[in-house]
């Protein structure tokens, strides 16, 4: 149920004939800061014109109560000066609402507003032959909570990961591997082998710099497909995402495509053809680039001096190919904002080669993740990396549950670890607007009493608990009165039910996953309040049979939401 709809759409029917209709009066009604002055309110002086918007109120009051139609979803409608204040049928709404949630379950706020629609969403997209580390984590939980996301709405979602595997790098990883490579031991562990190569041929190249033309060399012979060379770059490549899975696996996450740098490296000479023809590429110190009327935008460059490709190229050639091959409704980008500047000149060269669609290409930019301390065990440097972050989490949540003497009530203690350690690290990062830094830190990201993971999935199995001792007493409540829900704290849990369908949808607008995240935290403390002021299971029978069907409803709608964001739920905590 979506109150917002249904009332803006009662207010329009009264006020049509001038003009207003059910869009118009849904941006004009809010929620008062105050429950006491109604559930919301709508300001009458843009529907008043040159009258008296009092007047308006007043009339549009007598005309909603007159109406049949209404009955029974006011409460009470107040004018207070040039605003009407509507005040809700509690035992309405909350029949309508809960039960709707009961009956839809994993469903509930769906909708096919996005079917027949396809969405690309661009995410993670590591290195070959470096670490997956903490701030890969951005782009890779951000992309996957947008994808869940859409995939909501009902649109046809395609998850890309556009792997780095191209460029001279690899012509440098194959002179090393040529030099102090070990297959077997690279394949047991991939990532650190491959960077360590790596590392040593810088190393050496500074006192051999005739390593950095043989590097060179390698990566032609890549490009121009030799099949020892490529081959080579295949066993690094497929040995790179073995690992990377492992990680994704952890953290629940799949893909459709894989399709990386490489992909478009026959896709790209047609990317200059067009330019070409179009007049739109100029030479420029050597090299050839596209220049834009806003004279604060510097060219883009699609050409080296020495006729080599950069990324702005691959760009806008893999642009080209998902239009045609997916046909997209909107291409998502879920890359750091230091790209901005790159996007904004991609899209615009987009645009320069006339294709309109380019305004459906979205860059979804993201903040730096910083560390209060250096607590955590870190290599290579200044890289933390995401597979020690987790298992750091996995531990500490371990302790905790040890700690609080809770340990033997879990089914599986290794499982359950596993899902609140990872679900903690996934809600920290997405607890705040993607653009925000964040500051990782321990101690509140694993927090039973904080706004966390943790937190929220305690809720999560608290309500599950208490539906359990219901089903072992035998009570049932399939067919309690909902009505009843009318007290104040019943209510509170009701309203944040129903705004589900606004939450996600606003989410998906905005590109921000932290929307559904609040809503999280903002039912479970409705919950929690609830749960606190009330002995569920002691009350009166049928007054226990709804509080029942509520608390199933709200730890419903916490495990839907939560899978949003890619946290998972456990029964016992």
């Amino acid at each position: 149920m979506d109150i917002k709809k249904k009332l803006s759409e009662i207010i329009a029917l009264h006020t049509e004939s001038s003009g207003f209709d059910a869009g118009f009066i849904s941006n004009l009604i809010s929620v008062p800061p105050d429950e006491k002055l109604g559930d919301f309110a709508l300001p009458c002086f843009r529907l008043a014109q040159k009258t008296n918007p009092k007047l308006v109120a007043e009339d549009l009051r007598e005309k909603i109560l007159a109406d049949s139609e209404n009955a029974g979803f006011f409460s009470e409608i107040r004018v207070v000066g040039a605003y009407l204040n509507f005040f809700l049928n509690r035992g309405e709404i909350s029949r309508e609402v809960v039960s709707e949630v009961l009956e839809k379950r994993e469903k509930y706020g769906r909708s096919g507003e996005g079917r027949g629609k396809t969405v690309i969403v661009e995410f993670s997209s590591p290195n070959i032959a470096k670490p997956f580390h903490i701030g890969h984590l951005c782009s890779t939980a951000i992309g996957s909570s947008l994808s869940r996301i859409y995939d909501f709405l009902g649109y046809d979602v395609v998850k890309i990961n556009h792997i780095g595997d191209w460029g001279t790098q690899f012509g440098k990883l194959i002179s090393a591997y040529k030099r102090w490579g070990d297959r077997d031991a690279i394949a047991a562990d991939p990532i650190n082998e491959l960077l360590k190569i790596y590392v040593k041929f810088h190393a050496e190249a500074k006192e051999h710099p005739e390593l950095e033309d043989e590097a060179r060399h390698y990566f032609k012979l890549l490009e121009d497909g030799d099949p020892e060379v490529t081959a080579l770059w295949r066993f690094f490549v497929d040995a790179s995402l073995n690992e990377f899975n492992r990680m994704y696996r952890l953290l629940d996450i799949s893909f459709d495509s894989f399709a990386g740098e490489s992909f478009y490296s026959d896709k790209m000479p047609e990317v200059v053809d067009i330019l070409e023809k179009e007049g739109l590429l100029e030479e420029s110190d050597g090299a050839k680039v596209v220049r834009f009327d806003d004279p604060n935008m510097p060219p883009c460059i699609i050409l080296k001096s020495d006729g080599s490709t950069i990324y702005a190229t691959r760009d806008i050639a893999a642009a080209l190919y998902r239009k045609r091959h997916y046909d997209f409704y909107k291409n998502i980008y879920v890359v750091g904002t230091p790209q901005t500047l790159h996007f904004k000149q991609v899209f615009s060269v987009l645009a320069k080669m006339g294709y309109t669609w380019s305004s459906d290409c979205v860059h979804v930019g993201f903040g730096y993740v910083r560390f209060p301390d250096r607590a955590l065990s870190t290599r290579n440097g200044d890289v933390v990396l995401l597979e020690d972050v987790l298992k750091e989490s996995i531990a500490k949540t371990r302790e905790i549950i040890i700690a609080n003497g809770t340990a033997d009530q879990i089914d599986d203690l290794d499982k359950a670890c596993e899902i609140i350690g990872v679900g903690a690290v996934l809600f920290e990062f997405l607890k705040n607007g993607r653009e925000r830094d964040i500051i990782f830190d321990f101690a509140k990201m694993l927090d039973f009493d904080g706004e966390s993971g943790p937190y929220v999935q305690y809720t999560y199995a608290r309500g599950r608990s208490v539906l359990r001792r219901a089903a072992e007493a035998g009570i049932t409540f399939g067919d309690a009165d909902l009505n009843l829900l009318c007290e104040d704290n019943e209510y509170a849990v009701v309203k944040v039910l129903e705004k589900l369908y606004g939450t996600v949808r606003d989410a998906a607008a905005k590109n921000e996953p932290y929307i559904v995240t609040r809503y999280i935290i903002e039912l479970a403390k409705a919950f929690n309040k609830f749960y606190n002021s009330t002995n569920i299971l002691r009350s009166e029978p049928d007054v226990r049979a709804a509080r029942l069907a509520l608390t199933d409803a709200c730890t419903t709608c916490l495990k839907e939401t939560l899978h949003l964001i890619g946290v998972g739920v456990v029964e016992k905590m």
